[in-house]
């Protein structure tokens, strides 16, 4: 086997296999790390401002609309916290124990935030269908003035983190939360004019299941794109045929095999393959080959790594033949020969 490592960066990694290994880059044009902590803290310095007000508010007017919507933001802060933490972790260098660095730390708080949004929302289901049976008074007033309120403050919060979301999981976690939150001030908008106009109580808690079925719906999404990380699945949008395609048809490459792709983080796509090269090649022109797929990978993946071969292993070598068989595909080329 001829294998060739080249690293752009001086600082240690651990690698799924030994062989040619790239960083990319991926982030968004424009968005930093910088740029994305600075909105989470000015979303998070609105929403707990406003998290004391409308507390008081659903109290003093006993709305469980504005309740139920307090206990969101509530999971808001708590959320915004828990992105800011994952933030931080995520940016710490890698280390011997954590070659990678901690950069999923950002994946387990997206997933944090979602188990944190369904746990509300199953609590406001709850209480709301008790109150569907006996509506309590509600001072419609009162709740149509803290819910506008809080509508401009969610609608700001999430305009900000909409500007550095970029392809963060947890940003996206973080949106997710202002977004639910900015409907659900308009659900208890309706509520509050609902009581004042036509004097409907069971508005309020009609609303309420409302937010919460809102974001049930938003946070499975999260929790399924969280766990597909976690699980190390297929990131979104790549096709593991179509860049099987894309490697094998540079000049000198005979066949790929054993292609992975999973992600380091929401935002960094990584993918490791084995390359089998055609001819006779010595390890310089092997080195060079190499170098050539890795700056192809460069711009998609931030972590790349090849295992250079001069022939395919004995499943591969198989399946490489039955593959161009059906497919036509170097039909002029026989297949390496493999020692028995």
């Amino acid at each position: 086997m001829t294998e060739s490592h080249t690293s752009e960066h001086e600082h240690e990694h651990g690698e799924r296999s030994s062989g040619n290994h790239d960083h990319g880059h991926s982030h968004s044009h424009g968005i930093t790390p910088g740029t994305q902590r600075t909105a989470l803290w000015i979303a998070l310095v609105l929403n707990a401002v406003f998290l004391v007000a409308e507390v008081a508010g659903g109290v003093a007017f006993n709305s469980l609309a504005l309740l139920a919507d307090a206990a969101h933001m509530t999971s808001d802060v708590a959320g915004l916290i828990v992105a800011l933490i994952a933030h931080s972790l995520m940016s710490r260098p890698p280390t011997r124990r954590h070659s990678f660095g901690l950069k999923r730390a950002e994946v387990l708080g997206a997933q944090l935030n979602g188990l944190l949004l369904v746990a509300v929302s199953g609590w406001i289901i709850f209480e709301a269908i008790h109150r569907l049976s006996d509506p309590p008074d509600v001072a419609g007033a009162g709740l149509l003035v803290v819910a506008t309120l809080g509508l401009v403050v969610n609608l700001v919060s999430a305009v900000v983190l909409a500007r550095a979301q970029g392809n963060s999981l947890n940003m996206r976690g973080a949106f997710i939360h202002m977004s639910a939150d900015a409907a659900g001030s308009v659900a208890a908008i309706a509520a509050g004019v609902a009581i004042v106009v036509w004097q409907a109580e069971w508005v309020d808690p009609v609303a309420s299941i409302g937010i919460a079925v809102l974001v049930l719906f938003a946070t499975w999404g999260l929790l399924r794109d969280t766990t597909t990380v976690l699980l190390e699945g297929t990131p979104k949008g790549l096709d593991p045929d179509d860049i099987e395609a894309a490697v094998a048809g540079h000049e000198g490459v005979d066949a790929v095999h054993h292609l992975h792709l999973w992600s380091l983080s929401s935002d960094q796509p990584a993918l490791s393959a084995h390359v089998v090269l055609g001819g006779e090649v010595t390890l310089h022109e092997a080195q060079q080959r190499g170098d050539q797929i890795k700056q192809f990978l460069a711009s998609r993946y931030d972590h790349a790594t090849l295992e250079l071969e001069c022939h395919p292993c004995e499943p591969q070598a198989d399946e490489w033949r039955q593959r161009t068989a059906l497919t036509g595909a170097k039909s002029d080329e026989t297949a390496p020969d493999v020692p028995g």
